[in-house]
């Protein structure tokens, strides 16, 4: 499991050889050993190791003098695989491999499949809790709590690849002052009145009017309210394919004490103090800027107070090993005094993780919507879906960082063209499907893959997927470490180009392709089908059979 045969074997053979001749030159190797990594530019070479950069000061030479040293005496006798050895600047041994260790990667990939390749065990167990979209009932979800969800279920997929125990949570803000309005706007348009001022506009407002029946207070209105909007929200990500273990609800914390227990925990570590007639948290000794309030001078406990009980909750109760929230770019201001919260509970801050989306832009026609739930002035999530699929709204959602701002452009999306990432993507698969269902109707059937000859694959073309079906496991060690989904879409994408490539320049059931040479392409079509299905699994993305 995780990486080929190919891959492990060149790169020990490769470590090892530089080792001894780094010893060979009385230059003691690395502790850790000497690591090998893909060059950023392709061009120069398929692995690169910066031992002589690491070396050089305790040896007493130039990085370039000793890159050189190696280079040459590696050159002089190769380890396996290995066809050139060169030294770049500022101190780089990079080596260029032949094609042998390629073939190995195929046999990897096929003999485990889906099940097994390219999966991890980074996370050793580890139980991680992921919270995100969280978005209050208040309104159908817009576009960007859809971006954030797809961010959120594709993290889960992948640490569940790497190894972790994950548990999908959605934080459900069913109480406090929002659902108050919520219940206040229901009741006016039941009326026939005008929205209160800070109230809720949007249309679904009057279907709700519609079907509440209760008395005219407006708590129970509003929670009428939260409770089909609540519904709704479910749906809209199941067809996104986002299905939470956990719907927590913000009421269990705030009505059953647990906030109290948490202001009492945190006193008696004498971090509160009663000023102003509010209660206060000192977290300007834990490294915040200012103090915080957690309980205002009318007797409410602010936002933070609730959070910190949530988060209490997810440590000390019920013993996440490690959280990850995904907000809105609204709650930046939010972060340090939780961070400072959770550590004055005695949990590591290094445990919790803070992921923050940025804005989604929809442009259509070359005007750019802006969107805003209590104006009622916004893009539904469903509408979206509606109009350009789910697995459309999920890749987009995944190409870019949650970090950077995103424009979408549905024009471009609604284009069945290659110009669509989406169709790009999808319609590599399709391909493959397709050639698949050629051999059939040919009566062409694919010989054991121990009676393959894959040396004859040396095109360009076809050492282009391997390579690519061998990196699956670094993206994906990538995309886990820096919690990053889209490194996973990069290279979805990548495999896409490389197969539309191969698609056009290698021929894999052309009368002048020999048999041996059709039978070691019908084995790297199935490898590639492996990495198509892995990688638009890990993005929530079907993978279609025809488009």
């Amino acid at each position: 499991m995780g990486h080929s045969p190919g891959t492990m074997r060149a790169r020990l053979l490769i470590s090892s050889a530089v080792e001894a001749e780094l010893r060979r030159l009385g230059v003691e190797p690395p502790a850790g050993g000497v690591r090998l990594e893909r060059p950023a530019n392709p061009d120069h070479g398929d692995w690169s190791t910066n031992v002589a950069l690491a070396c050089a000061k305790a040896a007493r030479r130039a990085p370039m003098e000793l890159a050189s040293q190696l280079a040459t005496a590696l050159s002089s006798t190769p380890p396996a695989h290995v066809r050139a050895v060169e030294a770049l600047r500022p101190g780089f041994v990079n080596f260029r491999l032949s094609p042998s260790w390629l073939w190995e990667v195929l046999p990897a990939v096929v003999a485990d499949r889906e099940e097994s390749y390219a999966r991890l065990d980074l996370g050793r167990g580890e139980r991680v809790q992921i919270e995100f979209v969280s978005a209050n009932p208040t309104g159908p979800l817009h576009v960007g709590n859809g971006w954030w969800g797809a961010y959120g279920d594709s993290l889960a997929r992948v640490m569940e690849r790497c190894g972790y125990e994950t548990t999908r949570e959605y934080y459900v803000n069913d109480t406090g002052g929002q659902i108050r309005r919520l219940g206040e706007s229901v009741l006016a348009r039941r009326r026939g009145e005008p929205v209160p001022e800070e109230g809720y506009q949007g249309a679904y407002v009057r279907e709700l009017a519609l079907e509440y029946d209760g008395t005219e207070d407006a708590t129970p209105a509003g929670r009428f309210a939260a409770e089909r909007i609540l519904e709704n929200i479910k749906a809209t990500l199941a067809s996104l394919g986002i299905v939470y273990d956990s719907w927590y609800s913000q009421a269990s914390i705030e009505e059953t004490g647990k906030v109290g227990e948490t202001i009492s925990l945190l006193a008696a570590a004498g971090l509160v103090e009663e000023r102003e007639g509010a209660t206060w948290l000192l977290s300007t000794k834990l490294g915040d800027t200012r103090d915080r309030v957690l309980v205002k001078s009318n007797g409410d406990a602010t936002y933070l107070a609730g959070d910190l009980a949530y988060h209490r909750d997810k440590f000390l109760v019920r013993g996440f090993d490690r959280v990850i929230d995904v907000f809105g770019a609204d709650h930046h201001g939010q972060v340090a005094s939780l961070v400072a919260g959770v550590s004055a509970l005695g949990v590591d801050p290094g445990r919790l993780e803070v992921k923050l989306g940025q804005m989604v832009s929809l442009v259509e026609g070359g005007t750019t919507g802006k969107m805003s739930k209590r104006s009622g002035n916004f893009v539904a999530l469903d509408e979206l879906i509606a109009d350009i699929g789910p697995d459309a709204t999920r890749l987009l959602s995944l190409i870019s960082g949650i970090d950077q701002a995103t424009t979408l452009d549905l024009d471009l999306v609604r284009r069945q063209s290659m110009e669509n990432p989406v169709y790009y993507v999808q319609y590599a698969h399709a391909r493959i499907a397709s050639i698949g269902r050629v051999a059939t109707e040919r009566g062409v059937v694919r010989v054991p893959l121990d009676q393959a000859d894959l040396s004859t694959l040396v095109h360009p073309r076809e050492l282009e997927l391997l390579r690519l079906l061998d990196s699956l496991p670094d993206a994906l060690a990538d995309a886990c470490t820096t919690r990053s989904p889209s490194r996973i879409t990069s290279w979805v994408r990548d495999l896409a180009g490389a197969f539309h490539g191969f698609y056009h320049d290698c021929s894999v059931l052309g009368p002048d392709i020999s048999d041996d040479l059709s039978q070691a392409r019908m084995w790297l079509v199935e490898a590639s089908r492996v990495g198509f299905a892995i990688g638009l699994e890990l993005l929530g993305v079907n993978a279609p059979e025809a488009m």
